[in-house]
This record gives C-alpha cells, structure tokens and sequence, in this order.
C-alpha cells in the first residue's frame, strides 16, 4: 500500500527544501582559507533528527536539484551533499536522536562525504578533511540548539493542519 502525501507534507518538504538551500548560502569564514562553514550542515541534520528520514532526504534532493539546475552547485557539490545526506539519515535511522548521535552524525556525514570526493577527484583524503575540521566543530556545537528550535517550531505547528491527501 503507498501512502499519499498530503498538501501539508508537500508543503512542508518544499519549505525545509528552501531552508536548506538558504542556509547553505551563508558561508562563514573560519580563518583557515577554503573552509568557509555552511550553516546548511547543523540545519540538515536537525532536519533528519526534527521531520524524519524521507522528508530530510525528500528535501534535501529537491535542494540539490534546485541550486544544480540553476548553476548554482555543480556535480561535485551534488555528490557532496548527497553522500552526507545518506551518512547522516543513515546514521540517525539507526542510532536515534540522542544528543551524542546528534553532535558526531554532521562530523561523520563530512568525512565520508570527502572520502567520496577524494576518490571522484582522485587526490588525497587528509587535505580534503583538513578544510572541512573548523565546519565539522561548528557544526557539532550548534546542532543541538538548532535541533531543539526545529523541534519547538514543528510542535507548534503539528495538528494545525486538516487537509486531504493529494497524491
């Protein structure tokens, strides 16, 4: 049996779509050249933890797809943020949403993601994960707070909604 998704649902991944997308056009510097951090990372992992795997992922395709097909990210970004993507829902589905999960799942989902960009790329793994330490720390030390709000903000919504399936 599939289950439809209703006009609220869709709704509702298209919003976290354009969450992600926004976020991650916010680069903070760190001070280390090249390593600029994405408020994106925190945000999709509190995603994945707040609304569950198949919308994070739902939306975080539909992100992908967007900034790809207006030239905004290349393949490469792509390949990036998917394979973070999978890490981190992967990680969650399977771990949970306990504060530990939470703080390691965006670090973990990085390194992964640059082990698959170092192999498309044929280059070096460390230097790859070097850039990417200042982001992944950040990234560990804001996602819970950012979790919390998410879960806030989604329980004040839930249950204001009454429409009909619509796929």
């Amino acid at each position: 049996m599939t289950r439809k998704f209703s006009t609220y649902d869709l709704a509702q991944i298209s919003l976290l779509a354009c969450l992600i997308i926004i976020t991650g056009m916010f680069k903070i510097p760190t001070g280390i050249p090249g390593s600029e951090f994405q408020l994106s990372a925190p945000i999709a992992v509190a995603i994945a933890a707040v609304f569950g795997f198949k919308r994070y992922f739902l939306a975080g395709i539909i992100a992908s797809l967007i900034l790809f097909l207006l030239g905004i990210h290349s393949i490469l970004n792509v390949e990036i943020a998917l394979i973070f993507r999978l890490t981190v829902g992967l990680l969650i589905v399977l771990f949970g949403t306990s504060i530990p999960v939470l703080v390691l799942a965006g670090p973990i989902g990085t390194t992964i993601a640059r082990f698959g960009l170092a192999y498309t790329l044929g280059t070096p793994f460390l230097p790859l994960l070097a850039v990417a330490i200042p982001g992944m720390v950040i990234t560990a030390v804001s996602v819970y707070p950012i979790t919390k709000m998410l879960h806030t903000i989604n329980k004040k919504v839930a249950g204001n909604h009454h429409v009909k399936s619509v796929l």
